[in-house]
């Protein structure tokens, strides 16, 4: 008979989620084991930007969710022994039109009225963060406070330091079921069996394939999206740039823009990086677990990057790529343990705030999994049961999915 390992908490996915959880967990004395069919960081964490970002959350409980997350991050970047790259150098919005300009105005206006570090740009403000800008760009926004990482240096600094408080990490080891059983459940891996009183499932997009080994459907679903990387043989810019649309894309509002880039979700995103050159996003599709790269998709994000800065037509492409969103109808993650299973929590469903929120998700769940008198952050907002009045609205059937493997 196969001795079963034990643990207090047992977190199921070794991406940026699961690791923050582990670190956080470690870290209020509790014994934890992570579980990755993979190598950390190997799904959504490698493939997404590193922005830690207010700038592009609704004002209110969203938004503050983001502050918390990105004081812990400043945190962590001085007492984590490993590095990550951390700068806090804020980010902007461009507005295309004046009619972009007044909805942003509006969006300061709320923002501003919570404390937030929101300013208007005008033109000129506009041409000096960058002589690259078109010319017939009106203005924007700034937040002064948003910052950047590197995921996977984040992800691999919580990791280390989680193992070096005695946290167990077993990459390549696949689950196959979960049981319930007296006091916890019972994990069954293709390299063993667990015996755990809390289960984490932290899987991201495979988040709905745990669920389902306890009888669970979770509304998380895969939104795809592609990434340019360029080189910046001049300086472009020193900090994150969005267009003001972009927040259309990401709630799924309607924008003036032609078929093509309505059709794949485009916006522009350019966010540089430390090694020099540069990332140009964005597009968002639901096409399953599709990874595959579709240069009509790529051509369509680079023709709105030139709209926004005309002189990269003559810069230098490195490489493309698309990965996974965890999307949730609500647009917020699932953090919460689940009402009739006791001990089960979930952390997922951040869809493109996994890097942003990865810090606050860590540190929420750590209390929720201790009983924690109050949390750093409300927990009603994020919990599992606000969709059980919804699943004919949700359309658990709507977006393909893949077998957990």
């Amino acid at each position: 008979m196969t001795l079963k390992k034990n643990t207090d908490v047992l977190i199921i996915g070794g991406g940026i989620i699961g690791m923050s959880v582990a670190y956080f967990a470690i870290k209020e004395g509790l014994s934890v084991a992570v579980l990755e069919r993979g190598e950390a960081a190997q799904g959504t964490s490698s493939r997404c930007d590193g922005n830690i970002l207010v700038i592009d959350k609704d004002p209110g409980f969203d938004s503050l969710m983001s502050v918390e997350s990105q004081r812990i991050i400043a945190s962590l970047a001085k007492s984590l022994p490993q590095r990550f790259e951390y700068r806090a150098p804020g980010s902007i919005f461009v507005c295309e039109t004046e009619e972009e300009m007044e909805a942003a105005r509006d969006w300061v206006s709320r923002q501003a009225a919570l404390g937030l570090p929101f300013r208007m740009l005008d033109r000129s403000d506009i041409r000096q963060e960058s002589r690259y800008f078109a010319d017939d760009l009106p203005g924007g926004l700034e937040c002064a406070s948003d910052s950047t990482v590197n995921p996977y240096s984040l992800t691999y600094a919580l990791a280390e330091e989680a193992e070096r408080l005695g946290a167990r990490v077993h990459l390549h080891t696949t689950v196959q079921s979960i049981a319930p059983v007296e006091g916890g459940y019972s994990v069954e891996t293709d390299k063993g069996s667990w015996l755990t009183s809390k289960i984490v499932n932290a899987a991201g997009c495979w988040a709905p394939m745990i669920g389902r080994m306890v009888g669970l459907e979770i509304p998380v679903f895969p939104r795809k999206g592609h990434l340019i990387v360029a080189s910046r043989g001049q300086p472009v810019g020193i900090r994150k740039v969005m267009e003001f649309g972009y927040l259309m894309s990401k709630f799924g509002g309607s924008r003036k823009v032609d078929p093509m880039t309505e059709k794949y979700g485009v916006a522009l995103v350019f966010e540089p990086t430390e090694s020099q050159n540069f990332l140009i996003g964005s597009s968002r599709e639901f096409v399953g677990f599709d990874t595959s790269v579709r240069p009509e998709v790529i051509s369509c994000m680079a023709r709105r990057a030139i709209r926004f800065y005309p002189a990269m037509a003559d810069f230098q492409l490195i490489r493309t790529y698309a990965g996974l969103r965890p999307w949730t109808p609500d647009h917020l993650p699932i953090v919460s343990e689940v009402d009739g299973l006791p001990g089960f929590f979930i952390a997922a469903g951040h869809e493109g705030d996994g890097i942003s929120l990865a810090a606050v998700t860590g540190k929420l769940m750590g209390e929720l999994l201790t009983g924690a008198a109050t949390t750093c952050i409300p927990a009603a907002p994020l919990r599992f049961d606000r969709f059980n009045d919804k699943k004919e609205d949700i359309g658990y059937e709507s977006h393909s999915g893949v077998p957990y493997h």
